[in-house]
């Protein structure tokens, strides 16, 4: 799994450069709730850590190959920095996927 690397502003305040530019990104569409994910091999599920994962968020999968699109994928639970895909069980090794996280 990657992990994008954004700047988060202090919580004890910024100054307008800073602010200038999470908002300048955000509005670029650079948002921080990105990721990948290479489904496990010769396995019905797969478990994802991820720490902008709650119980209630949206979590969106996108294949990025061939074998990764034919694996039936669903994102089948979701708990606190963590969420499980189950998919077909095949040995192949390349079924990647990226991965949105809403909410």
């Amino acid at each position: 799994m990657t992990q994008n690397s954004f700047s988060k502003l202090p919580t004890d305040g910024a100054n307008s450069r800073q602010v200038a530019q999470v908002v300048n990104l955000l509005v670029d569409g650079k948002q921080n709730n990105l990721g990948s994910v290479t489904l496990t091999a010769s396995s019905a599920t797969s478990v994802v850590s991820d720490t902008k994962v709650g119980a209630d968020s949206c979590v969106l999968l996108m294949a990025t190959t061939a074998n990764a699109a034919s694996a039936n994928a669903f994102v089948s639970s979701r708990g606190k920095n963590t969420f499980t895909i189950t998919h077909s069980n095949t040995s192949a090794t390349d079924k990647t996927f990226v991965y949105a996280v809403i909410g």
